[in-house]
């Protein structure tokens, strides 16, 4: 059968590299055309690819304000392509913005729509649900409270687990000593606080001065920023030359993996430390005009996944304008080594862990899809 599976992210990159994979396995015949990143093409070659995800990221109001000629000229290229590649099932991967307007119009064309990773409208853009109702006719879900969330708006979702779980497997089973990652990454043997920024631009100008500060206070540790590849090092740079944070590169798990705790900006880099073990706290600033909106914009309590899955606040979630150094500091030694919070957060990551389910999820994905379409 042919696929046409559309990504406009990293995490829709990896997630959509590890879905091919288990269609492949389930289905020998299976044809890619696909908008996704460099993981994806490892899977269905780059005579499959259509469009990089790199030249369709548009974050925030003004920058999508700004190309919204180009992005719409995007989802005409899109169109033209699929109608081209003729295929059995368009499969959508998160990016709502672009991805709900393919599928209203391959509805239009009576192609078949599944949507793997739902959008959030749990938390915002709750109206989308109608579009989705409308003009998806298989959603997939991989957080468990989705399940009766989408069940309340006569949806019915399916569920097979987190494929974030196999990425953590597959990493841990390459991961390095400390021994050798201190070496080759110039570190020193004082306990790691990994600090993880977030993966845009706008994220790290927010928020890494303010982990920084935090750092400051904590002679005894090193903390180490795990940056993302498509962002400039000079970015980086103007905040951590001086002080005692280290800067390391597309290494997030590794470091991760040998850190004490965390300090991390929301999304699913929340749930990837909490999964792996690690205890943390979540910082991220918003503008005062952003916090007094938040309770009438934001349709849940929380922000973490981490929280939002396990429906109480296991991690301390700071999400504020002006963030107070001295209160932060004294959470985030809570969570070190002798903390009086770190006992009970970890015993919430294990309870998390089985509420989000065992390895393999990517590939039960994949049986599901094609069984279905069989």
């Amino acid at each position: 059968m042919k696929y046409y599976i559309i990504a406009g992210e990293p995490s829709g990159d990896l997630h959509g590299s590890k879905l091919m994979q288990g269609i492949a396995a389930e289905d020998s015949n299976a044809s890619f055309r696909f908008c996704g990143g460099d993981r994806m093409v490892e899977v269905g070659g780059k005579e499959g690819l259509v469009k990089h995800y790199k030249q369709m990221s548009f974050f925030g109001f003004m920058q999508v304000l700004r190309n919204l000629k180009t992005i719409f000229s995007q989802i005409d290229e899109c169109k033209r392509s699929i109608e081209e590649f003729a295929p059995d099932v368009i499969i959508l991967i998160d990016y709502p913005s672009f991805n709900m307007r393919i599928a209203k119009w391959a509805k239009s064309k009576g192609i078949k729509v599944y949507y793997y990773i739902a959008p959030k409208v749990w938390a915002w853009k709750e109206w989308r649900v109608k579009s989705i109702v409308k003009y998806v006719d298989s959603l997939y879900t991989i957080f468990p409270f989705e399940t009766d969330y989408f069940r309340s708006k006569g949806i019915e979702p399916t569920f097979c687990g987190n494929p974030l779980v196999d990425d953590i497997a597959q990493m841990r089973s390459k991961l390095a000593s400390r021994e050798e990652f201190i070496a080759a990454n110039n570190l020193d043997n004082r306990p790691i606080v990994a600090l993880l920024a977030g993966s845009r631009v706008s994220e790290i100008r927010e928020n890494l001065p303010n982990m920084v500060a935090i750092a400051e206070r904590f002679a005894d540790y090193q903390f180490v920023v795990t940056a993302v590849p498509w962002i400039d090092k000079t970015l980086y740079d103007s905040y951590i030359a001086g002080t005692n944070v280290k800067y390391l590169c597309n290494q997030t798990q590794q470091t991760l993996a040998l850190a004490e705790a965390a300090i991390v900006t929301s999304g699913t880099a929340t749930l990837e430390t909490a999964l792996m073990g690690i205890p943390e706290m979540v910082l991220y600033h918003i503008p005062k005009l952003y916090e007094v909106l938040r309770p009438y914009v934001l349709k849940i309590p929380f922000v973490s996944l981490v929280n939002i899955n396990l429906g109480r606040e296991a991690v301390r979630e700071i999400v504020c304008d002006k963030v107070d150094i001295d209160e932060a500091a004294a959470e985030l030694r809570s969570i070190l080594k002798g903390g009086s919070k770190r006992e009970k957060m970890l015993a919430d990551f294990a309870e998390l862990s089985a509420l989000i389910g065992s390895e393999g999820a990517s590939q039960r994905f994949a049986t599901e899809i094609v069984n279905s379409l069989r």
